[in-house]
């Protein structure tokens, strides 16, 4: 298609304020679309001016909740967007809910609303009391209203946005997200990187990485740790991230061969990645799941919960393992290869295979471009 001049909506970013998964989501997609078009990328700060390719415009909202902090981001947003709108934009790209003031100011111009996960999804069947879960599912509810139109990030969540909001089928497209799996690989001494953190080099190591918070489902897998320890005795588990389930975890990882590390920073992580044994991902929902495409890019076997985009994209037995999302359905899928390293190896490559036969960013960007060419 020809080239576009496309402002992208996002409270994260790689490069900047970064949060989560939505971070590598929308930044590696700007990236790649800014090989052909002119991308501008509106979010929070500080960061640099101009990287790979895109043009970043930076925001500091206050608030003393989350949804006023959005509102004053989007006002924010905005105000820069007018600064950069001549030429003008020729389509309007938001991620998520944090934009919607912005994407109702702006919504007789050619928008998209892509959705990475729902509220309903991350906090629904917890947190159904809590004021702003309201305040936000109502915000998705309008901004998909609004929206030209609408992307979500598996076919699963697809089909929850339409159950939740009533989005006809014509006007949402699901495209995935993408990865650049030579990132993500790294040929590395496992058993030097188990010494590290204490663990012996032949002793299996499960490697858990997320937000440790109820959605990503932490404490269903320190759960299923005594049964896996039943069948090797000699498995050792590892936790990266932070989140509000942290200080639990602690209390109950005590007398387990756990350890939690917190945060750890891009180049610690692969490595870890690329040592695992086995990586789990024991999510009570879970949209995409980018940590699936990150443990396949680094040819890991994957034990998960057969849920969203997870159950959707693993093959059982073929590229992954998928259990229910339960203590006893993770640590019967973790004990069925955890003591098979042909096994785990074969999961593992067939993994990276289908990562670079279907999600590599060159070819979710044409996707992206599909659904710009439908408005």
């Amino acid at each position: 298609m020809r080239p576009l001049k496309i402002a992208f909506f996002c409270w994260e970013s790689l490069h900047a304020v970064r949060v989560g998964g939505l971070a590598p989501a929308a930044t590696n997609l700007a990236e790649t679309l800014a090989r052909v078009h002119e991308v501008h990328f509106f979010t929070r700060g500080p960061g640099p001016d101009e990287k790979n390719g895109v043009h970043y415009h930076y925001c500091s909202p206050q608030g003393g909740n989350i949804v006023d902090y959005c509102k004053d981001l989007s006002l924010q947003a905005v105000a820069l967007f007018r600064g950069e709108d001549s030429p003008p934009f020729d389509l309007l790209h938001f991620h998520d809910w944090h934009f919607v003031e912005a994407l109702h100011i702006l919504r007789d111009r050619r928008t998209v609303l892509s959705f990475h996960s729902t509220e309903y999804g991350r906090n629904g069947n917890q947190k159904g009391g809590w004021w702003e879960f309201g305040e936000i599912s109502g915000k998705e509810w309008y901004g998909a209203y609004i929206a030209k139109r609408v992307a979500t990030v598996s076919r699963t969540l697809r089909q929850e946005v339409m159950n939740l909001y009533n989005v006809p089928d014509w006007k949402i497209d699901a495209i995935p997200n993408g990865i650049d799996p030579n990132h993500y690989y790294m040929p590395i001494d496992a058993g030097a990187v188990k010494q590290e953190y204490g663990i012996h080099p032949y002793a299996p190591l499960v490697f858990f990485g997320g937000r440790l918070a109820y959605q990503k489902g932490p404490d269903l897998l320190l759960k299923a740790i005594p049964d896996i320890l039943k069948n090797h005795w000699d498995a050792r588990f590892l936790f990266a991230g932070e989140g509000d389930m942290r200080d639990w975890l602690s209390r109950h990882a005590e007398d387990m061969p756990v350890r939690l590390l917190g945060y750890l920073d891009e180049p610690n992580f692969i490595r870890l990645l690329n040592a695992a044994d086995i990586v789990a991902i024991p999510s009570r929902n879970e949209p995409f799941g980018l940590i699936l495409t990150e443990a396949w890019s680094a040819g890991r076997c994957v034990v998960a919960s057969d849920v969203g985009g997870l159950s959707e994209n693993i093959d059982n037995f073929v590229n992954g393992v998928k259990v229910r999302a339960s203590p006893k359905g993770i640590a019967g899928g973790i004990n069925a290869v955890i003591g098979d390293h042909e096994t785990c190896c074969d999961l593992g490559r067939r993994g990276r295979e289908k990562v670079e036969r279907e999600f590599r960013w060159e070819a979710v960007a044409g996707a992206m471009e599909r659904v710009y060419a439908r408005i």
